[in-house]
């Protein structure tokens, strides 16, 4: 019996090097599960269905990985949480991956309303191009959390796991840092008015938006979440240098301020300043509508007048 229990003690010092503590696996469990939930709710009153495969979605990773830190944290010398741990590492290195993808396409519908010929990149491209470094990011996390959860008594490939998440980590972290400074090119574009190109891709977009109180509140709350987002990142290819039983994994607090807070905090700002609240009216009319008619004829109109000058 002894020696079963010190086996089982081996595998969780593999797993955590601490055993989770209870009070704080349930507030976080509750804090996500409310956010989640009223994340849900906005996105069907809202009818933002973007809103699911990503803030929706990071919610429920979130609530995964807790569970399973619960369930340790109350029996921390049986099997069953083991297995659920491969679930555990895999859904809380990937969970914010979703969320980010929720920014890059934000900022994408910020640009077209304010007038895209102030950025590099239409905003199509930047859904395209950024959610798609977003969704290779997730996989090789998802990839490296899988190989370190699912090593029992091998160190190699736990630290094998830690190396690949640590690179899915770093691919985003510079994706991150490429849209912000994007981000800043337009906003300093925009504030000086000087266009990248002198007439706009697609016909209807405005020629140059005039931003309100809510979308002002909205950069604010995007500028939040991304700092939230940057600190957890970082934290994170931190943790994974010093490998997957390093010093930094093995410390709960940092663990518990530098990722899940980040991650809730990021979450709860976007409940508060939701797009479908502060962004009303951002979906401009398809180029077949009449209003649409009208915006391409004063765009001809505006790009005929600068050639005469």
């Amino acid at each position: 019996m002894s020696s079963s229990n010190s086996t089982d003690n081996n595998q969780q010092q593999l797993q955590y090097n601490y055993i989770p503590t209870e009070w704080i696996a349930i507030t976080f469990l509750s804090l996500f599960g409310l956010s989640t939930f009223v994340h849900t709710i906005q996105a069907f009153r809202s009818r933002l269905w973007w809103l699911f495969p990503s803030a929706v979605f990071c919610g429920l990773l979130e609530l995964t990985g807790w569970s399973g830190r619960l369930w340790s944290s109350q029996n921390p010398f049986i099997q069953n949480p083991f297995i659920i741990q491969g679930y555990r590492a895999v859904c809380l290195v990937v969970a914010p991956t979703p969320l980010v993808a929720a920014n890059f396409i934000l900022l994408g519908r910020i640009i077209r309303r304010l007038g895209p010929q102030y950025s590099r990149l239409t905003p199509r491209r930047y859904t395209i191009i950024f959610v798609s470094c977003d969704i290779i990011s997730l996989v090789v996390q998802g990839l490296g959390g899988g190989v370190a959860s699912g090593s029992q008594t091998s160190q190699s490939q736990a630290n094998l796991g830690a190396h690949i998440a640590l690179g899915g980590t770093v691919f985003q972290l510079v994706s991150i840092v490429v849209y912000c400074a994007l981000a800043a090119e337009f906003l300093a574009r925009y504030t000086w008015d000087r266009p990248v190109r002198r007439s706009v891709p697609v016909p209807n977009e405005v020629l140059r938006g005039t931003p309100d109180k809510r979308l002002n509140r909205m950069l604010q709350a995007m500028l939040v979440m991304t700092i939230f987002i940057l600190i957890r990142t970082i934290y994170r290819v931190i943790e994974f240098v010093s490998g997957w039983n390093g010093k930094i994994i093995s410390t709960q607090w940092l663990f518990n301020v530098f990722d899940a807070t980040m991650i809730c905090l990021a979450m709860f700002t976007l409940n508060v300043f939701h797009p479908g609240i502060y962004l009303r009216g951002d979906d401009f009319p398809s180029p077949t509508s009449s209003e649409g008619t009208v915006r391409e004829d004063r765009l001809q109109t505006t790009l005929n007048t600068e050639k005469a000058v």
